[in-house]
Parts: structure tokens; C-alpha cells; sequence
């Protein structure tokens, strides 16, 4: 993407983030959003804070070699106060560099990081919707982020903090509707009524409300109404 102008980038980059129904496809935006960046590694991770003492226990969805996470664990990196105490704190965006000297990097970290083409990077900070503290963390090669991409990554975390908040909901909070369950609710969302759906599925009418009242009840619904909005904001129907 290298060759988009900074519109066409945002809005490509939008259109997949949008398009995330499952953890998968999460993971793999996130990647997509590292390359366009010109970044190598891309990471959703729990906050550490002074208590975290393994970065592999932290990671959410990371790309990140699971030989560079077992050589920084071995080395217990996550307990120094660059990441217990100056990552955890952090409420903005923050830049940092292996040629930045006001940062001080132990040499065996610096080495690990040189050794996995790690050299700069951009952590950003969020929240889930249950109030888990959370960290975007993007690094490779490239040179140092201008202000200009530094907006521009923010704008788009935000997208994908809610991509993720989505899927994970309908991942954890609801039980996942069946392939009849979300044959009966797409017909719903396009205006059919059970008897309709029911001749367009050969199924009886109240077999199609019995399917209709099973995913109104696993997406904790009051009506059809509401059932194909939440189907639509999970992206259960499409």
C-alpha cells in the first residue's frame, strides 16, 4: 500500500477493518495495517503493569516470532520499568527507537530486538469495553512514525478497538447462532415474515419462530427488531 496516498490508505484499511467478523480476521487486519505502515510486527496485548511478569501471558493477537517471546521472557524484559512502569503508564501514543540514547535499553535486549529486525516502533493505548486496560504495538525496521501517520494509526485503533470489542462480545458473551438461526434472521433483515421464510426454506412457520426465539434469546434480544440489529453489529448476517 505503499503507493496509496494517505486517503486511499484510510480508507482501504477502514473497509477491512469493518469488515472483521471473527478473531481470525482480526488478527490478520492488524498484520495488514502493520504493512501498510511499513512495519514488520503487529500486537494487541493486555497493559502490562508492575505485577506482569511474562509478555507471552499479555498477548492477545501478536505475530511476533514465538522465539523473540521466549528469548524476552527467559531474560524476564517485562519486569524492567521501561514496560512495567513507562508502557503501563502511558495515556497517548508513544514513539520509541533502538538510536534513541535519552531511553536507557539494557545491550542483551537491544541485540534481541537488532536480531528480530526490531528497531522502532509505536505503542498505543486503549480500553475494552469492560474496562481491560489494552496496548496496540507496532514495530519493524522503517524510519521514525511522523505526526501525520501517528493521527492517522490512532484514528485507526480506534476502529479496530471496536472491531475487536465486537467480536470479542459475540464470542464470549453470546453463544454463536446456528446455520438455520442465521438463515431465519437474514430473511428477517430483508423483510420476510416466518410464513415467507418458512416457504423459502421449507420449513414450517413455527419451526422458523422456534429458530427466531432460539437467537433472540442467545443475543439476549426483546424483539425481531432488535435481534437483526445486534445479528448485523456482530456481523453474524450479511
Amino acid at each position: 500500500m505503499s503507493y496509496m496516498t494517505t486517503s486511499e490508505r484510510q480508507s482501504v484499511l477502514t473497509a477491512e477493518i469493518a469488515a472483521v467478523n471473527n478473531r481470525q480476521a482480526f488478527a490478520q487486519a492488524l498484520v495488514r495495517i502493520a504493512e501498510a505502515f511499513g512495519f514488520k510486527y503487529a500486537t494487541l496485548m493486555d497493559a502490562p503493569t508492575t505485577e506482569s511478569f511474562l509478555l507471552k501471558s499479555l498477548l492477545i493477537e501478536s505475530n511476533l516470532p514465538p522465539a523473540y517471546v521466549s528469548a524476552f521472557d527467559r531474560s524476564r524484559f517485562m519486569q524492567l520499568p521501561l514496560f512495567s512502569a513507562g508502557v503501563s503508564n502511558s495515556a497517548v501514543p508513544r514513539l520509541w527507537s533502538l538510536s534513541d540514547k535519552t531511553t536507557v535499553i539494557p545491550d542483551e535486549l537491544r541485540d534481541l530486538k537488532f536480531s528480530f529486525d526490531i528497531h522502532v516502533g509505536i505503542s498505543l493505548p486503549a480500553y475494552c469495553t469492560d474496562g481491560q486496560r489494552l496496548l496496540f504495538w507496532f514495530a519493524g525496521t522503517r524510519a521514525q512514525l511522523g505526526q501525520a501517520e501517528v493521527n492517522e494509526m490512532t484514528v485507526l485503533m480506534l476502529q479496530a478497538l471496536d472491531a475487536f470489542n465486537l467480536v470479542k462480545s459475540a464470542k464470549s458473551d453470546h453463544p454463536p447462532l446456528s446455520a438455520r438461526e442465521r438463515e431465519v434472521v437474514r430473511w428477517t433483515s430483508q423483510g420476510k415474515t416466518s410464513i415467507e421464510i418458512g416457504q423459502i426454506l421449507s420449513l414450517s412457520d413455527h419451526t422458523v419462530n422456534a429458530y427466531m426465539t432460539s437467537a433472540i434469546k442467545k443475543l439476549d434480544c426483546v424483539n425481531r427488531t432488535q435481534l437483526v440489529a445486534k445479528a448485523i453489529r456482530y456481523k453474524l448476517i450479511t
